[in-house]
């Protein structure tokens, strides 16, 4: 299935896409997929976060444009267009890590049929450095890859896991393991929660104006997960553990000011990629892309002399 599928150019701020299409997964989830012309130096297929939407990426795609590069992105299911649960279309809920591999398999088609010379390079922020991690090791093609706070481990401890997996067992056969984990407050309502207690960017700009997309087009919003996202995903992070580093080289960049995912974590994963390299940006919360210009414009340019030092 492939139909054209919305694009929000007035929120975007992004080049016009090449096309945006509708495509299906596997297991029938439909997603939404755009894509842009592809560059004299190949194509870049973003790997969002968890919440996050093809048009968050129109100002990056906009610089990968004008380096050289054509670029792709998708809207995971249960976010932005693609697929959500009908009944709580503002829960994150994913039954299985696994669901994510169908919809990079999808993406991987795509790529394949509208740019299938094109050297390939990947993008990954946060959930979608996890996805993308899983992908390069069963074989998703990539000449280089750069991670912005890849979601390698969760910032919990030992006795919130065992009391997360026990409650998630306990809840299951009654599907309440599908409610919103406990506590969640504003802070995963990014078109209502006030700059001052973000944990995303330490740019007031930048900020209002991811805000300002979703207060624009409500249905791109998400909010926070389910118990049973959060179970599927320590599962998806223990068994990325014990994977080794696919050969590929790799950049990744990690904020000082970290509060989302596990620095550790990070930390530990890049000391034993054998072509990989952690830069530390001072001062930087979680999203590197959408940060203060200096450390934005410093992460996009390591990503791209990156991408092109391994060019064909």
């Amino acid at each position: 299935m492939q139909s054209t599928a919305p694009f929000f150019a007035g929120i975007a701020d992004a080049p016009p896409p090449q096309r945006v299409i509708w495509t299906q997964a596997a297991d029938g989830a439909r997603l939404r997929l755009a894509l842009w012309p592809e560059g004299p130096k190949g194509m870049v297929a973003i790997f969002p976060g968890r919440t996050e939407v093809i048009e968050k990426y129109g100002r990056v795609i906009s610089d990968l444009t004008q380096a050289g590069y054509g670029a792709a992105a998708i809207d995971w299911r249960g976010q932005g267009l693609s697929d959500r649960l009908p009944a709580t279309p503002l829960l994150g809920d994913v039954a299985d890590f696994a669901l994510y591999q169908q919809d990079v398999a999808a993406y991987c088609a795509a790529l394949d049929e509208h740019a299938p010379d094109a050297a390939r390079f990947v993008l990954a922020h946060s959930m979608g450095g996890c996805i993308a991690l899983r992908a390069l090791t069963q074989g998703f093609g990539g000449r280089a890859v750069s991670f912005s706070a890849p979601m390698w481990g969760l910032p919990l401890t030992g006795a919130t896991r065992r009391a997360i997996g026990v409650l998630r067992s306990a809840l299951r056969l009654t599907r309440l393991d599908m409610r919103e984990i406990p506590g969640a407050g504003i802070e995963f309502r990014l078109w209502e929660n006030p700059f001052d207690t973000n944990e995303l960017t330490a740019d007031f700009d930048t900020y209002h104006w991811m805000q300002a997309q979703v207060q624009a087009q409500p249905e791109l919003r998400l909010g926070a997960p389910s118990l049973r996202w959060v179970a599927a995903a320590l599962a998806e992070i223990a068994a990325l553990k014990l994977a080794p580093s696919p050969d590929i080289p790799a950049f990744c960049g990690l904020g000082t000011r970290e509060m989302l995912v596990s620095p550790q974590a990070i930390e530990a994963r890049m000391a034993d990629w054998p072509q990989g390299r952690l830069e530390i940006f001072d001062g930087a919360l979680h999203e590197l892309l959408m940060e203060r210009p200096a450390t934005r414009d410093a992460f996009l340019r390591a990503t791209i002399e990156l991408f092109d030092a391994h060019q064909p």
